[in-house]
């Protein structure tokens, strides 16, 4: 029988060769398992991490805003937020109408909402839930559905302050008012926190917290709420009572330039803002301008004092109530003949101060007006805040230095104006403006002699208390009350309106040691009454009695306390200049 044999033979170097390829091959294959274990083993940690090691936000709270005080103003309270992902939560679809109910939105809305992010990974599904309301919705176990633990900004005062507070985002970052000016102070550094999850996104483990989250700084302001509060009940009650489109509020504390209220309306809800519109968050007591009329005639008196030229004693004569300057005639609101300096204050008229600007030139009022901070910010770093205007001219004509005396031709803010007065008030020195709490005592610039201030302030007195004074309803039982009144025609296309006006009273108490300077701006009120002393100055008055009861000044006169029947003002007899 024959053997069968192969008809070739393997060479023996090709199974050598076969054989070192093999060796070769596990030689590399352990070392690439050395490598990557011992020599290089973070390679292999770091693609396992991307995988599953995730760092989450630990939230910071946003620093309180409160008043003087420490009552707050705006604080930040902890909120759920809810969130999906879309690619584990669509396969989950006998649940969508659960969760919608449970998130109070309508099913089929929130079914197309989900099927146009099914691609997605994540989706909010409700931002700022009470704790109590998003602790309900997680309960239900959805798979896709998760919670974050945010902060939301509340505001406690409401609409009293909110032009001045402001308000934030959803995001808890300011767009409004000091949120927004002190952003970078209250906004809190978020801390960060690495967990274990899953390829699902779920939690496996709590690994470490690798940064602390870091709160917010508190921010003290100057306003006392108590005394904003009242500004604010009293100017919304005179635009119901006169009809007004709008109005502002400025109490400052004299000894220390600090903001102690300041109210505009209409206001609005910072913690509801579905209605809001933009007219309404305007700070008009910053923002807007508007030509101060007779107030002005303050300085102007005082620039003539300071020129040495004239005394509180000196007469005017203001006959026949009318004077021609240029191609324009003056007019008083009748002739009031002789008057001294506090007689020209007193009854406001126009024929008296323009013949002191033109006796000591425009550019004498309009230097002090300048150093006063008429034209300019006022320092207190309000977003939006407007400077006015204060024309300089090269060569004053006639015409402008009459119009400049008694307060038209440039334009101010409420707040200007009342740091103006205050700085009257103060003996002449000016003091910056503050919208924070001050603690250190501010030193100032002396802008008026101390001697003309205190000779101001006397004439300033005879407005309210003196026999025939325009501001008799800023009076308050017990103390001498010191202000100028001023209606103001308002500008329109082609020059001013003839029945459109803004009521003014900026004023001081008390007159015998100055602590307060205050002004009310009534824009167009258009029921009954529309002059100063009759729509402005009680506002001014239930402002500075609150000031001065709630601050415990102690009264000039304690028997005038008792309730009195003030006396009917006269009108600004001339603010109409």
């Amino acid at each position: 029988m024959m053997k069968f044999k192969p008809s070739f033979t393997l060479p023996p170097w090709r199974f050598l060769v076969v054989i070192g390829v093999l060796a070769i091959c596990c030689l590399a294959i352990s070392w690439r398992i050395v490598e990557l274990h011992v020599l290089d083993d973070g390679f292999l940690k770091g693609e396992g991490d991307k995988r599953s090691v995730r760092h989450t936000v630990i939230p910071a709270h946003r620093g309180l805003i409160t008043d003087r005080h420490g009552e707050p103003m705006a604080v930040s309270t902890p909120v759920l937020t809810l969130w999906a992902n879309p690619t584990q939560l669509i396969g989950h679809e006998a649940r969508w109408p659960e969760l919608a109910r449970a998130l109070g939105t309508d099913p089929a809305t929130f079914a197309e909402r989900l099927k146009a992010n099914a691609s997605r990974e994540f989706i909010y599904l409700r931002r700022h839930m009470t704790p109590q309301d998003g602790e309900k919705v997680v309960a239900l176990k959805i798979p896709g559905v998760y919670s974050i633990e945010e902060y939301r900004r509340f505001y406690p005062t409401g609409e009293v302050a909110a032009h001045l507070v402001g308000f934030t985002n959803v995001d808890e970052a300011g767009q409004e008012g000091l949120e927004l000016t002190y952003n970078d102070w209250l906004q809190g550094v978020p801390g960060k926190r690495q967990v274990l999850q899953d390829r699902r996104g779920r939690l496996i483990k709590d690994v470490q917290v690798v940064s602390n989250a870091r709160p917010g700084n508190d921010l003290a302001l100057s306003l006392d709420l108590r005394l904003q509060y009242i500004a604010h009940r009293e100017l919304r009650e005179a635009l119901k009572q006169f009809g007004a489109k709008a109005g502002s509020a400025v109490l400052v504390d004299i000894r220390t330039g600090e903001i102690l209220a300041m109210a505009n309306h209409p206001s609005y809800n910072p913690n509801n803002r579905s209605n809001l519109k933009p007219d309404m968050m305007r700070n008009r007591a910053l923002t807007d301008v508007f030509e101060p009329g007779s107030p002005i005639k303050s300085f102007t008196v005082a620039a003539g004092l300071m020129t040495g030229r004239y005394e509180p004693t000196t007469v005017m004569d203001t006959r026949p109530g009318t004077m021609r300057v240029a191609t324009m005639t003056v007019r008083d609101f009748r002739n009031y003949g002789m008057l001294d300096l506090s007689g020209v204050i007193l009854k406001s008229s126009n024929v008296g101060v323009v013949k002191i600007a033109l006796d000591i030139g425009a550019e004498s009022i309009y230097d002090l007006l300048s150093k006063l901070g008429f034209g300019e910010y006022t320092g207190i770093g309000f977003p939006g805040e407007s400077t006015g205007s204060l024309p300089a001219r090269r060569r004053w004509p006639p015409v402008e230095t009459a119009t400049l005396s008694y307060g038209y031709g440039l334009s101010v803010t409420a707040t200007q104006l009342a740091q103006a007065y205050a700085t009257l008030a103060n003996n002449g020195r000016r003091l910056p403006l503050s919208l924070l709490k001050v603690n250190e005592p501010q030193t100032g610039e002396q802008i008026i002699p101390e001697e003309v201030s205190k000779q101001l302030l006397t004439m300033l007195r005879g407005v309210v208390d003196g026999e025939g004074g325009t501001g008799s309803r800023a009076r308050v039982p017990g103390y001498q009350i010191g202000g100028k009144t001023g209606t103001v025609h308002k500008t329109e296309a082609g020059g001013y309106a003839k029945h459109r006006y803004r009521s003014v009273f900026a004023g001081i108490a008390p007159i015998s040691n100055p602590r307060f300077a205050a002004v009310v701006v009534i824009d167009e009120p258009s029921k009954g009454d529309y002059y100063g002393g009759l729509v402005a100055a009680p506002v001014f008055g239930e402002i500075m009695s609150g000031a001065l009861r709630l601050m415990n000044v102690t009264p000039d006169d304690l028997p005038a306390l008792q309730q009195v029947e003030l006396p009917p003002a006269k009108p600004e007899e001339g603010s109409r200049g």
